[in-house]
């Protein structure tokens, strides 16, 4: 026998006596980007948005820290980093990402939860609710603002506030904290209250509120920016949410899902104003460390923060002679006023975390995120 032969047969052998080689050459099918196993169970999931958050904005935040690797995103036990582009262009707008994220799925720039050839798409909120868990949404703009009206809603068009409205009325999302309360007609409030749902209009209110089901309206349209009084509203709210949806989702022994957006950040990046746009972060960060705080003490807490998208095309050039600030202010760049399209951040902690990790788009995230929940 040649030593080619030999060879041969002692694979055989140990082909034949130890049947694990022989699964070992066919991997089980996993989702991209994720574990096969993980210890830890994902039963309650805080998506964090921030609208327009790019890299550039969380260092920009970090620089302006007085002490470095304050920040609550340096707490992230993984990082991920996520295209997103449009169906039909490579600078997304928030209904198009939105879409994404929410649903798993790309569509045109200006549509909300459906494909671009206008079949609808089930959102992981919708997925969750069906599945009997408690689901909420946090935000700073009017509810049926584009991000937060991916994951409720289906229209065409991301303007037709009517639509979007009827979609939120409808939706069975057990807590819905932000503005848009001129959209909200006597009509609609009358059936929401009949549907079990507390109506409320100040955190206050919402703290007494004896119903399981919460809409909170808290500005006609828009909350303040972080500049003009908003105070610590989304630091507040997030975690009055994520007490009631844990409370609920202990009766009814479920995990639960909470999507919060920093809506205005992007609204600082279009304006390129500076100022604006640290004091939305410092907002934001405080509202991360509320969930991740959350996520130390509740158990099978996963905490995801990422964007839809950058805005402003934010720099960062040289100081100079100041390491932070220079006399004429904070000293910053921007390239548009639009959105761009780089790539953004994600931050993960808590359970789950490193499943989740690399380079791969907005889509493949949210599928990951649903598997991990047992929502696909």
């Amino acid at each position: 026998m040649n030593r080619q032969n030999l060879l041969s047969a002692l694979c055989l052998l140990l082909m034949l006596l130890g049947g694990g080689i022989v699964q070992a050459q066919t991997p089980e099918r996993v989702q991209p980007h994720m574990e096969a196993v993980s210890e830890d169970e994902v039963r309650n999931l805080i998506l964090l948005i921030g609208d327009g958050m790019g890299l550039a904005q969380v260092s920009m935040w970090r620089i302006e820290q007085s002490d470095e690797g304050s920040t609550a995103f340096d707490r992230a036990q993984n990082v991920a980093l996520i295209a997103t582009h449009s169906a039909n262009n490579r600078v997304t707008d928030s209904a198009a990402a939105g879409t994404a994220l929410a649903c798993g799925c790309k569509t045109d720039n200006g549509t909300l939860g459906l494909t671009p050839e206008g079949e609808q798409v089930e959102s992981m909120i919708e997925r969750a609710r069906r599945a009997g868990r408690p689901t909420g949404e946090v935000v700073t703009c009017a509810l049926q603002h584009a991000t937060p009206a991916a994951f409720y809603a289906h229209v065409s068009d991301r303007d037709d506030t009517e639509a979007i409205t009827t979609w939120l009325v409808r939706s069975g999302v057990d807590l819905l904290f932000g503005g848009g309360a001129q959209y909200v007609t006597a009509a609609q409030r009358a059936q929401l209250q009949q549907a079990g749902y507390g109506l409320v209009t100040t955190l206050e209110e919402a703290e007494r509120c004896p119903e399981s089901k919460l809409l909170g309206l808290f500005a006609d349209e828009h909350l303040p920016s972080a500049l003009e009084g908003r105070g610590d509203y989304l630091p507040r709210a997030t975690r009055l949410a994520l007490d009631r949806l844990a409370d609920e989702a202990q009766r009814r022994k479920s995990g639960f899902l909470l999507m919060v957006e920093g809506s205005q950040i992007d609204w600082a990046g279009h304006a390129n104003d500076a100022e604006a746009l640290v004091a939305e972060m410092e907002d934001f960060d405080r509202t991360v460390a509320v969930a991740m705080d959350f996520a130390d003490t509740h158990p099978g807490t996963l905490v995801v923060v990422t964007a839809d998208h950058e805005t402003g095309g934010l720099s960062i050039p040289s100081n100079e002679a100041d390491f932070k600030r220079s006399e004429s202010g904070l000293r910053y760049a921007f390239s548009t006023e639009g959105h761009s399209g780089t790539l953004v951040p994600v931050y993960l902690y808590g359970a789950g975390a490193e499943r989740i990790h690399g380079v791969m788009d907005n889509t493949a995230l949210s599928h990951a995120l649903m598997g991990l929940l047992g929502l696909e």
